[in-house]
């Protein structure tokens, strides 16, 4: 016999909310790229009952999908940890980043793209960087950082004229590039030199280095950064003693995922 509390439990249950945590729950360390098949019989869903979550948390922006496959995107973060733990990213760069803190005395970020911002992931603080707030989860435009300036350097130029028609170019100081086309230019040649500088653009005084982060297929899915202001650092002598050991560790981490190929500019 069915109890009274039994019957409110029923009627505040919502079970499409259920389903989509479970599909979401799914993605794991066994299953970080999972096909629609390969969800559904983790959860015990049907095939188009998974296809019509996977597609509604698409739309969301909570997942994305590349040959069949489909991952958990950064926007998760706003709803817990899962995001960390499932592609253990943050845990597997975190004693890199410690490393190049420690060999450049400076406060080192690591970040990912998500739709038009940057979301930071990652972070080993050093020292007070004037006062900008980056502690994870912080989000802040691409423009206008090295981070975002990096991560969007190898997108298709469609994607890249959509963030600037959806977002534009704000300005947050005298120095920031809001002009489309310098704005164009500047990425092609963080492409062609495989690193990003940015000074005084998202606030003066700050100067920002930062270098991809690849997957096993070449792709840049999150970028390391390196912080630092003018006063302690001329963009010369960054150039000479942090830009190396930036691109080195950009290059470790992405080993870490399986991109063992030395790729040039």
């Amino acid at each position: 016999m069915t109890s009274v509390n039994d019957e409110k439990s029923s009627q505040n249950h919502i079970q499409g909310l259920e389903r989509g945590l479970a599909v979401l729950q799914a993605f794991d360390a066994e299953r970080p790229n999972p096909t629609a098949s390969e969800l559904a019989e983790a959860t015990q869903l049907s095939r188009p009952v998974v296809r019509r979550i996977l597609l509604t948390l698409q739309r969301l922006g909570y997942v994305a999908t590349s040959g069949g496959r489909w991952t958990l995107t950064p926007r998760v973060l706003s709803i817990g940890q899962h995001y960390t733990v499932t592609h253990a990213l943050t845990e597997l760069a975190q004693p890199y980043l410690m490393r190049l803190a420690e060999q450049t005395g400076e406060s080192t970020t690591l970040a990912t793209l998500d739709g038009n911002e940057v979301v930071y992931i990652a972070r080993v603080p050093v020292r007070r960087v004037l006062s900008i707030t980056v502690a994870p989860g912080t989000r802040v435009a691409a423009h206008a950082t090295s981070l975002g300036r990096v991560l969007l350097a190898w997108e298709p130029a469609a994607r890249i004229d959509q963030v600037i028609a959806e977002c534009g170019l704000p300005r947050f100081t005298p120095y920031t590039v809001t002009d489309p086309d310098r704005f164009r230019e500047i990425l092609a040649e963080v492409r062609m030199q495989g690193w990003s500088m940015v000074i005084n653009e998202r606030e003066e005084g700050l100067i920002s280095l930062s270098a991809p982060i690849r997957d096993h297929e070449e792709r840049v899915i999150a970028a390391v950064a390196s912080s630092t202001s003018t006063g302690r650092a001329t963009p010369e002598g960054l150039r000479e003693d942090v830009v190396p050991a930036l691109v080195e560790t950009a290059k470790q981490i992405s080993a870490e995922l399986g991109n063992h190929r030395t790729r040039t500019p």
